[in-house]
């Protein structure tokens, strides 16, 4: 193959830096699920108990594969009817039939069933990984691109897959198509109010009159905030001021290394309640309502809880997107969650320290692996394409560091002993919490295909707070599904007015609507806004004045990781 003469490029680093990569990617998720030993116990036991079940299957493998080989050894030497050279066609049949088996593999052992669910991850990360479009010399489309275009294409996915390498992360999006207070996070407003781990943000109104009730949203911190403001055709933010309400945003830090000892606590103390101090003082209001997504929408539930507790009534009425309450099946994720790996991160976060956002962005991509990790390395790397720009991606890649205190915490608390919905059985800040107290009206989302809070969880929301709830179900996945662009209207949505206190069977009755949700909770937040106000003209107040215009340096800031460092945080009192 004709290599470009300005060019260092060769062949050879080409394969060693693609398997170095392809090292990087699939080591995280073997080692986090690494369980050889239970592994060969379970297929022992299997033996044991019901051999039946591993013959049939292991049978049904053999003859398949006897299968491929003759038809191999059958096909003539020249391609078949896809173009492809037989040696192609029987390698990505041979791995079609490896995966299968797969597949079916956890099912037919006698084992656990969180033992199954890790299995099966384990296998279907192998599974994808080991796919031949993944690697140069059996993908014979980027054979042929590399030859047609002199080698060119293996020049660019080298500089690409180097590029990715230092940054830590695969490209999804072209990274110089967008920036943050350029064409992403553009809504006019300002920085009114800050703490050590976030900013407040309170947006310019877009109507003549507002609701005097103000709309004060939580995002969650593992991403940054500009999720719900991304460009002005599918901004959140831009729709809520549209429809008259008066808005305010947190945007967390991006924690450094000297706030790593920031605890649960210190996010509710420094961030929910500082915001909505900071919004009823600017305001002028005895009350908001709260809007939390995703781990955001957790946080705001405590600090409801909280309130209530207390006997407070500043929080009005509540929306929780996409957000977990019950952690009894928090779907795939819960294959990274056991206790010796949530006993390690203790360990490791006990003096404090930051858990980078780069590591739970990889764990999340893994749950997609195929979607969110192959397909770039093949068009990346092997084609040498630039990704296309998308907002979305280009979100998802801009991880944020957590507190590695605060996170330690949360697995244990939530994902491993779902302490949260069992009254008492957790104290925040001075106050037992009881999620049976919140009983203000609640407008609850999930999403059909979310892979991080499945809907069948987040249905269980409304028989944990006692107030008046409309639960309602979106199309497609985590982030697509709440960000469904009103203007757009893409995806549809359900909901059931007859109601039922099982998934299934409300999802077989319900009412399914085209168009985004985002109409419908305009409707339900636009009747309980309060009175109609002119909107003010000035943001922020005596006591909060502009700090910053938006959307503010937090949210650009990129602070150095270390692992561990002395706690210097100290919670306001």
């Amino acid at each position: 193959m004709p290599v470009p003469s300005d060019s260092a490029l060769s062949l050879q680093q080409f394969l060693e830096a693609n398997a170095e990569a392809l090292k990087a990617l699939v080591q995280p998720a073997s080692e986090a699920l690494a369980d050889g030993p239970a592994f060969a116990l379970a297929w022992a036991r299997t033996m044991q108990q019901a051999p039946e079940k591993l013959a049939a299957l292991q049978r049904e493998f053999y003859e398949q594969q006897v299968g491929l080989w003759r038809r191999a050894l059958d096909a003539p030497s020249s391609s078949n009817d896809n173009g492809k050279l037989p040696f192609f066609a029987l390698l990505e049949d041979q791995h079609r039939l490896m995966s299968r088996w797969a597949e079916q593999l956890p099912g037919a052992l006698e084992i656990e069933p969180q033992a199954r669910r890790r299995l099966a991850f384990a296998l279907r990360q192998w599974a994808e990984a080991s796919a031949p479009a993944n690697f140069l010399a059996t993908n014979p489309a980027a054979i042929r691109a590399a030859v047609e275009s002199s080698g060119t294409t293996l020049q660019r996915g080298l500089k690409n897959l180097r590029a990715d390498l230092e940054r830590g992360r695969i490209s999804m999006s072209d990274a110089g198509a967008f920036e943050v207070g350029r064409n992403l996070a553009i809504t006019p407003g300002a920085v009114v109010h800050e703490t050590p781990i976030m900013q407040l943000i309170q947006y310019t109104p877009l109507t003549e009159k507002v609701g005097a009730r103000p709309l004060l949203i939580v995002p969650p911190f593992i991403n940054k905030y500009y999720i719900l403001d991304l460009r002005p055709e599918n901004s959140f933010v831009r729709f809520a001021l549209e429809q008259g309400q008066q808005v305010f945003m947190v945007s967390w830090r991006n924690i450094p290394p000297e706030l790593g000892g920031a605890s649960w606590e210190d996010y509710l103390q420094e961030g929910v309640f500082s915001a909505l101090d900071a919004v009823l003082d600017i305001a002028g209001t005895r009350d908001a309502n709260v809007l939390g997504f995703c781990v955001g929408g957790t946080l705001t539930t405590c600090a409801a809880a909280i309130e209530a507790a207390r006997g407070g009534k500043r929080m009005a009425h509540l929306t929780l997107l996409a957000t977990l309450l019950d952690f009894s099946d928090p779907g795939e994720i819960s294959v990274f969650v056991d206790e010796a790996s949530v006993a390690r991160r203790e360990r490791e976060f006990a003096d404090g320290g930051v858990m980078p956002g780069s590591q739970l962005a990889s764990a999340f991509a893994s749950l997609r692996a195929r979607d969110l990790i192959w397909y770039f390395v093949e068009h990346n790397y092997l084609f040498g394409e630039t990704p296309r720009a998308f907002d979305l991606l280009h979100w998802n890649s801009d991880s944020a560091n957590l507190p590695g205190r605060l996170y330690a915490w949360y697995l244990r608390n939530m994902y491993l002993e779902n302490r949260l919905r069992q009254p008492g059985a957790l104290e925040l800040c001075g106050q037992s919490i009881d999620l049976r107290r919140i009983e203000i009206p609640s407008y609850v989302l999930a999403a059909k295909d979310d892979h991080i809070v499945p809907w069948h969880s987040a249905f269980r929301t409304p028989n944990l707070l006692s107030g008046e709830c409309r639960f309602v179900l979106a199309e497609s996945g985590h982030v697509a599904g709440v960000i469904n662009s009103a203007k757009l209207d893409r995806r549809g949505w359900w909901d059931n007015s007859h109601g039922s206190n099982e998934p299934d069977t409300w999802f077989d009755s319900a009412q399914h609507h085209r168009g985004s949700w985002w109409h419908d909770w305009g409707a339900w937040i636009g009747e309980r806004s309060g009175r109609r106000i002119r909107a003010p003209v000035v943001l922020g107040n005596d006591r909060h004045p502009v700090i910053e215009p938006a959307p503010g340096r937090f949210v650009a800031e990129v602070p150095v990781t270390a692992t561990r460092h002395q706690n210097n945080y100290t919670t306001r009192t």
